[in-house]
């Protein structure tokens, strides 16, 4: 698989997929098997309420100024995934951690296009906790021994499961070049942009300032 150009259009998305890879605009893409399950959540989230953007390749939705959850399709699955979900009181045990360096149980993980349909009270209850903590402005406390990473760090870690994955498997070190990179950064579009460009190292396991 190789990076392409992310879209930055929701309907772009629902229509020829993420644009990350050359599946893209292909019938073999995942959005293609998923696509009415995909095309459900769409409708749940924005009957909530929630404003339909694009980041990171995926359909995400906001309220308040702030990202509440973001779609993804894959081979096997897709899912519907919740930023600041250490703060979800998940009273049904549904939510599920993307991988095993995931801090906290963040998606919602469908196997069958009619998921979505059966589990619509549930995932309406979700969003409807997520945008209330939006609206006080209430975040998930700090951990013991985090890297102080800014928060599109950590929403494009949220929304991008191998790009997560890549980045735990940084050694210490080489997480804190990040860290210090992105945050010398003096605007959030300057952060976003060195995390779109700096993809790349990650994945391949570097640190900011290796080559």
């Amino acid at each position: 698989m190789t990076d392409r150009a992310m879209i930055t259009d929701p309907e772009t998305y629902f229509a020829k997929g993420c644009g990350r890879c050359d599946r893209f605009a292909t019938p073999d893409c995942s959005t293609r098997t998923w696509l009415s399950g995909l095309v459900t959540l769409r409708r749940i989230c924005r009957d909530a309420g929630l404003t339909e953007t694009a980041k990171w390749g995926h359909p995400t939705y906001m309220h308040r100024g702030r990202k509440i959850a973001i779609l993804g399709a894959f081979r096997g699955d897709f899912r519907l995934t919740f930023f600041n979900a250490a703060l979800l009181a998940d009273p049904e045990g549904v939510l599920e951690r993307q991988g095993p360096n995931t801090r906290h149980p963040d998606c919602l993980r469908f196997t069958d296009t009619a998921m979505p349909t059966a589990m619509e009270p549930t995932i309406r209850t979700y969003l409807f906790e997520a945008m209330g903590y939006a609206e006080q402005g209430t975040l998930p406390a700090k951990e013991p021994g985090e890297i102080d990473l800014p928060p599109e760090m950590v929403e494009a870690l949220d929304a991008d499961p191998a790009l997560a994955e890549a980045f735990a498997a940084l050694t210490p070190g080489r997480q804190k070049s990040w860290a210090l990179f992105l945050n010398d950064a003096k605007t959030p579009a300057t952060r976003q942009s060195r995390i779109e460009k700096g993809r790349g190292k990650i994945m391949a396991g570097k640190g900011a300032t290796e080559r």
